[in-house]
């Protein structure tokens, strides 16, 4: 599979592009409920549907697994998340994604995420390093936790949401007098897309299914961030959370974020990674 990486990585972005272009140039017209206060447009549909199509055609071989309309969620798989931010697309908050990984069992191998309002596309695969728009980046720092801008992941939703909630709160109030700023930018795709581009210093989520975090974790983690589940362990998709850092924050970023999670019960096993 390694040695495949760089075609499949071609197949990727050429069929990513097509999405976000798709993006671009169209709004919602339909919003379909998919739980408490969580929702799918007609768009989150048709990008699906047109990434779908395309790496059936390229990659016949290859499964995949979308966000709105499922697929195998083992072996080799592509994993989309045909609008990281639906709710930001829906309020028309222009801070929105389009994620697109390769995943071989429990390891994202390849990664492209377009921020097409931003005009900006990343990219990696494991070992060929990280790029924005076909530029390579690396992380630059920061190097302490008041020169840093962190992003957290939006607040849980669904009757199993209180102890990560709660965990939340507790980081939020951790971090308010020594990070230079905190954000929620309401997508899992820009936060670790702008922490591999040194926008961010630290990306915090309570959670890790597939289709948010796969293919920003790639491009994170080529880029220098280190990466990591709840208790600090390498990530993949059946860890618990996903706490990227800056490599002179990820001590700090997880002391802060155990000690939270700990304080308020939160293990990481009421989000379900998938």
């Amino acid at each position: 599979m390694t040695t495949e990486l760089p075609g499949l990585l071609l197949i990727a972005q050429a069929t990513v592009a097509h999405g976000a272009e798709f993006l671009r140039t169209h709004r919602p017209r339909t919003c379909t409920g998919k739980g408490d206060r969580d929702m799918a447009t007609d768009v989150d549909l048709a990008i699906e549907r047109i990434l779908r199509a395309e790496l059936s055609r390229a990659t016949p071989g290859i499964g995949v697994q979308g966000e709105e309309e499922g697929g195998p969620t083992s072996g080799t798989r592509w994993v989309i998340d045909p609008v990281d931010g639906t709710a930001n697309l829906i309020h028309d908050i222009p801070l929105i994604g389009i994620s697109l990984a390769l995943v071989v069992d429990e390891d994202p191998l390849l990664g492209v995420i377009a921020l097409p309002q931003l005009d900006r596309t990343y990219w990696a695969a494991d070992g060929l390093g990280a790029c924005r728009d076909g530029n390579p980046i690396r992380i630059a720092g920061p190097d302490r936790l008041d020169e840093a801008i962190i992003a957290i992941g939006d607040y849980g939703t669904g009757p199993d949401a209180a102890a990560r909630n709660a965990a939340m709160l507790a980081i939020h109030a951790a971090l308010a007098p020594r990070a230079q700023r905190i954000r929620m930018l309401g997508t899992a795709a820009a936060d670790l897309a702008l922490l591999a581009d040194s926008a961010l210093g630290a990306s915090i989520t309570l959670g890790n299914r597939t289709w948010d975090m796969a293919a920003g974790a790639v491009i994170a983690r080529e880029a220098g961030a280190h990466v990591t589940d709840l208790d600090g362990t390498d990530h993949t998709t059946a860890s618990r959370c996903t706490i990227a850092a800056a490599p002179a924050l990820i001590e700090d970023i997880l002391d802060i974020v155990q000690r939270a999670s700990a304080i308020n019960g939160f293990t990481g096993k009421e989000v379900v990674a998938c």
